[in-house]
């Protein structure tokens, strides 16, 4: 064998690369066997490994072609070495831990540079939900959403964007927030609506919540308050008497406070009060039912419409002569009454019951007369004599 020959040799056998554990290296595939795993041929280092179909990709996977098919070249690394004797080759290698290595360094740039990223609910645990992101990431049940879920079957195979709450690679460590997503969400929305609306305005909003002290209404991604006050334009007792959620009203703003984030919002504002056109609904001589309100010395004050009161005089409650309204009425008492004026600019209404009512005949009582055939004299006799004593 000449030199030349020799060095050449040399050349070859130094050219030849040394797998270790840890090591990337590339692999050609070779052969598919029983859809189970692949052999490959390690370039550059002149062996064989295998890679077994769990360890081809980060998802589960049916059929190996779906992923690598003969004569493809693919990145790998050397798991463990399992003997030159081994009829399959002599390497174990994962394609799966190069792909999620290469997952994980993305996902820390995205948390380093606090982006958000997507990933697909796989399934619903009791603590919270399992997400795909390209390796397997945790979202606890308090970061799932910004309100109190009690079923979270409805999230799994949903594709969702979550925020990095924390990442640990070293660990498979991944803490994702869905609920930051959408608070961050909610509060962009805010101040767009808040930078948009003027006191004054006439918006449409969605009835979202009901309180005692009133209702919240969503106008888009902010929330305001009707105050029970505010809803309509006669006493209102329980919000739920008027609204059901998810109604749709037309709200007028009557106030914002931009650093509270609060806005104040009137229902009864857009509408009619209940004095508009009460000359048409009330007109004089017309008879209406109504409910007694108030009494006072001087009079009742009777509830007609919805908002709307009338005076009957303590002289227009009854013919017969009364010291007080006490005597004829009762508050809560529904009667009947007819108008007598109607006066809508200064929101007055004269009323009367007792015109509704007839009127009882005085008794008069019958003058005694004396009986002419029972004295003998007549009544003109008797005041002839008296004159003439």
């Amino acid at each position: 064998m000449t030199d030349q020959m020799n060095e050449a040799m040399l050349d070859a056998m130094e050219s030849v690369q040394e797998v270790k554990v840890g090591d990337s290296v590339q692999g050609e595939v070779l052969s598919i066997e029983d859809n189970k795993q692949i052999i490959v041929g390690i370039l550059g280092a002149g062996v064989e490994g295998v890679v077994p179909i769990k360890e081809l990709s980060t998802l589960p996977i049916e059929t190996i072609t779906d992923i690598v098919k003969i004569g493809d070249t693919i990145e790998l690394v050397v798991i463990s070495e399992i003997g030159k004797d081994k009829e399959n080759g002599s390497y174990l290698l994962s394609k799966r831990r190069v792909d999620a290595k290469k997952v994980w360094e993305k996902i820390e740039d995205s948390f380093k540079a606090e982006e958000l990223i997507e990933g697909t609910v796989t399934d619903v645990v009791k603590g919270g939900l399992v997400v795909d992101t390209g390796v397997r990431g945790f979202v606890p049940a308090s970061m799932v959403d910004s309100h109190f879920v009690s079923d979270f079957s409805g999230y799994k195979g949903q594709t969702l964007t979550f925020k990095i709450i924390e990442i640990e690679p070293s660990e498979n460590r991944l803490i994702l927030s869905r609920k930051a997503v959408i608070e961050a969400e909610k509060a962009e929305m805010k101040k767009e609506i808040l930078d948009k609306i003027s006191e004054g305005d006439i918006i449409e909003g969605t009835v979202a919540r009901l309180t005692n002290f009133g209702a919240f209404i969503d106008l888009g991604g902010v929330d305001g308050l009707v105050h029970v006050s505010e809803i309509a334009h006669y006493h209102v007792e329980k919000p739920e008497d008027e609204l059901t959620v998810g109604e749709t009203v037309s709200v007028k703003v009557l106030g914002i406070n931009p650093d509270e984030e609060r806005i104040s919002l009137s229902i009864k504002e857009t509408k009619d009060g209940p004095w508009s056109g009460i000359e048409e609904k009330a007109a004089v001589g017309s008879v209406l039912e109504g409910v007694v309100k108030r009494l006072t010395s001087f009079g009742a004050f009777v509830e007609i419409f919805p908002g709307v009161e009338g005076l009957v005089h303590i002289s227009q409650i009854s013919h017969k002569h009364i010291a007080t309204p006490h005597e004829a009425l009762e508050e809560g008492q529904e009667i009947t009454v007819k108008v007598l004026d109607v006066n809508e600019d200064n929101r007055r209404i004269g009323l009367s019951i007792k015109a509704l009512e007839e009127k009882e005949e005085p008794v008069v009582e019958e003058s005694f007369e004396m009986p002419e055939e029972s004295t003998g004299f007549t009544l003109g006799d008797v005041i002839g004599k008296d004159l003439e004593q």
